[in-house]
């Protein structure tokens, strides 16, 4: 996976294995509508953009109507300026830039992101087409890799919105997942169901090592605190569950947000733009 979410999800610490600059195989974030995928996505972006091996690609299909900018790292104008969006804006587009990002003069990214892919997938192609976009985006991260050399590599992370499951919807879903080894899953947090906007983030890593797992809480104001959520809280009283020995915490807050809800997400908007130059 791409290591940057790793370090966000750890609230800055070291990633662990692969932490040592590797992007690691290319992730999938897989979460039910409004499941602050955009927010952790622009989260790893900033944490990329800090590390200065390169430039971010953000790509989605609408420009941000907002962004989380009371958080440390949204505060550095430096790393802003590092964070490139573009907007393909439909399957087609997104192919095109893809096959033709070869040609582009700019300095090759450390991270590739792809928002909202479920909204390119809602056009219908088939499952030849969608094979041919998950490939042909492990070999844009990969020719990126390539031109970065000793200076790191480029890594992927695309987030793909699902519906429940007895919907039978997200039929490529088992397609995206042979190409995507490393998912991190968002659900609601059942331990805090009483709480508004609590998320538990698993973390498939795609290589050997254990799952991961988090408790994501978004609180009235916008702020967005991550602690570490332990496999054995399940042993632990209610009042405790969740919490363990040296568990820490990072609080991101968000300006201008609708309402109490998750930041980011829900709050796409076609015609006002964000883009930032490297």
């Amino acid at each position: 996976m791409a290591e940057a979410l790793r370090r966000v999800l750890n609230a800055g610490s070291a990633a662990g294995p692969g932490g040592d600059g590797a992007a690691g195989p290319p992730l999938l974030l897989l979460g039910a509508p409004r499941s602050a995928q955009t927010s952790l996505l622009f989260a790893a972006a900033l944490e990329a953009a800090g590390e200065g091996h390169g430039p971010v690609l953000f790509l989605t299909r609408r420009p941000l109507q907002s962004l989380p900018l009371n958080t440390p790292a949204a505060r550095d104008h430096w790393r802003l300026q590092k964070v490139r969006f573009q907007y393909p804006s439909s399957i087609q587009e997104l192919l095109q830039l893809l096959a033709c990002a070869h040609e582009a003069p700019a300095p090759p990214p450390s991270l590739l992101l792809l928002d909202g892919l479920e909204e390119y997938l809602a056009e219908d192609p088939g499952a030849q087409e969608v094979a041919y976009l998950a490939a042909l985006l492990l070999d844009t991260a990969a020719y990126f890799s390539h031109r970065l050399g000793a200076n790191g590599s480029c890594g992927l992370v695309v987030a793909f919105e699902t519906q429940k499951e007895a919907d039978g919807d997200a039929p490529h879903l088992a397609l995206l997942q042979r190409y995507f080894p490393a998912q991190c899953r968002l659900q609601p947090d059942a331990l805090r169901s009483g709480q508004h906007g609590c998320l538990r983030a698993s973390l498939e890593p795609g290589q050997p090592g254990p799952r991961t797992e988090w408790s994501v809480t978004f609180l009235p104001g916008g702020e967005m605190t991550i602690t570490p959520w332990f496999a054995e809280a399940s042993k632990l009283s209610p009042d405790k569950k969740g919490l363990g020995a040296g568990s820490q915490s990072l609080t991101l807050g968000c300006d201008d947000l609708p309402g109490p809800g998750f930041p980011l997400d829900g709050i796409l908007k076609s015609g006002t733009r964000t883009d930032s130059k490297t």
